[in-house]
């Protein structure tokens, strides 16, 4: 899916959706040995929140906030989340159920 807006900061998600960047596959390593891209083909299962809905609504009707805030580091799931492509950088929404942890560092 490519996206016809300019700055991926224009999207806001709805309910309890929440916009992440994962982090980029490391193409060398430190000791200066390029790696295949059949090595960094899967995604990393850190990201970082970009932006995060209001919450959803639970089953008294009251708005349950979403759990992680803009900047926080996250641990995701290896596949899942809609993709969100602008120019070159890819992003994804997820649930906030789907994301399995925040990492506090």
């Amino acid at each position: 899916m490519s996206a016809t807006f300019k700055s991926i900061r224009s999207l806001q998600p709805l309910l309890d959706r929440v916009l992440v960047q994962r982090f980029k596959a490391e193409t060398k390593t430190a000791t200066g040995i390029f790696l295949p891209s059949s090595a960094t083909a899967s995604p990393l299962p850190e990201a970082t929140v970009i932006a995060v809905g209001p919450g959803a609504p639970n089953k008294d009707g009251a708005v349950q906030p979403v759990s992680v805030q803009p900047g926080d580091r996250v641990l995701l799931p290896g596949w899942g989340g809609s993709p969100i492509k602008v120019g070159e950088e890819e992003y994804h929404l997820f649930k906030d159920s789907e994301i399995l942890a925040k990492i506090n560092e």
